[in-house]
């Protein structure tokens, strides 16, 4: 039993050791087409697309279940903080003098016993831009065929 477990253990400490030992025959590459090891650069920053608020159409979803992307830019605008929340002045209402804006989604909003009271947004998402991005005309790593079949308000 003793010899048994011995062998055993040497034959998977010899596998480990040879398993670790081996080189790969071409070196792995990124999507950036760099070495892994090399020093990671900074991308150029890119202007965003799009003119102001309501001037730009929606830009399509490009993967299930993607938060909507901000087609216009977001340059100038305040920090957006707990308390004051700059994307709210156009988008708590379905519309902004006349023009249809989309709307905040009901699962953001806190549910209130009183149907006629003002939306109030629920503390967990009022930092917006973290799943919410404007967009840059940049070039896309990997090809994408996904078609966006939902129109969301």
């Amino acid at each position: 039993m003793k010899i048994t477990l011995k062998v055993t253990l040497l034959a998977l400490i010899a596998g480990v050791v040879a398993a670790c030992a081996v080189v790969p025959r071409e070196p792995f590459s990124s999507l950036r087409d760099g070495s892994v090891n090399a020093a990671d650069s900074a991308p150029t920053e890119k202007a965003f697309i799009g003119k102001g608020p309501g001037n730009d159409a929606r830009i399509p979803r490009t993967f299930a279940h993607q938060p909507p992307l901000i087609p216009h830019t977001v340059g100038g605008y305040e920090e957006i903080s707990a308390i004051e929340n700059p994307c709210l002045d156009c988008h708590i209402d379905d519309e902004l003098n006349g023009k249809k804006m989309p709307r905040v989604h009901r699962s953001h909003l806190v549910q209130v016993a009183n149907a006629q009271a003002a939306p109030v947004l629920a503390m967990k998402y009022w930092q917006c831009n973290s799943c919410h991005v404007a967009q840059t005309d940049a070039k896309p790593l990997v090809e994408n065929v996904f078609q966006d079949s939902a129109r969301r308000p």
